[in-house]
């Protein structure tokens, strides 16, 4: 299934296209257009935002531009560990000398302040012409295992930056 995280401008819209594994049935749950940011909360089709094993998160911020991926990267890492102190962010690749810049980054949390259970989550961040696009993929694990990373890695990097 194919979701789009939109950034709408004067001449052109900019979206990024995420190619969801078919086996997930992901579903829209939410959908929050706010101003120049809009954030979609994905789950499979038979869950709800309330009650979840797999989450997506898709935004996109319109007229962000980032220089560097080290910023997004510390922007989710202040608030990461705002909410979870021992949360571990790992920037696992990344590119700075592409017209598009981007990030992959996991943020492993065993506990929240509010919350004892666990949740980690695989970041995948593309600076596009229009805007920044900002995506995860959730699991209610206190660290990702390697078969779910490469797994979504390779979704989040087949993933298109595509003008309408």
């Amino acid at each position: 299934m194919i979701f789009l995280a939109s950034a709408a401008t004067a001449f052109a819209q900019e979206s990024l296209k995420i190619e969801w594994p078919k086996e997930h049935k992901m579903q829209v749950a939410s959908d929050q257009p706010t101003g120049q940011v809009r954030m979609q909360e994905l789950v499979p089709e038979k869950e709800t935002l309330d009650k979840w094993t797999l989450m997506g998160n898709m935004m996109s911020m319109q007229g962000v531009k980032l220089p560097s991926t080290k910023n997004v990267v510390d922007l989710y890492t202040q608030a990461s560990q705002k909410n979870s102190p021992n949360a571990k962010v790992t920037v696992l690749e990344s590119d700075d000398t592409a017209k598009n810049i981007w990030v992959l980054f996991k943020v492993e949390s065993p506990n929240f302040l509010d919350d004892p259970k666990p949740e980690s989550q695989l970041y995948y961040a593309i600076q596009g012409d229009d805007g920044l696009y900002v995506n995860f993929i959730a699991i209610k694990k206190a660290k990702l295992p390697q078969a779910f990373v490469d797994k979504w890695t390779k979704v989040f990097k087949a993933s298109q930056l595509v003008k309408e």
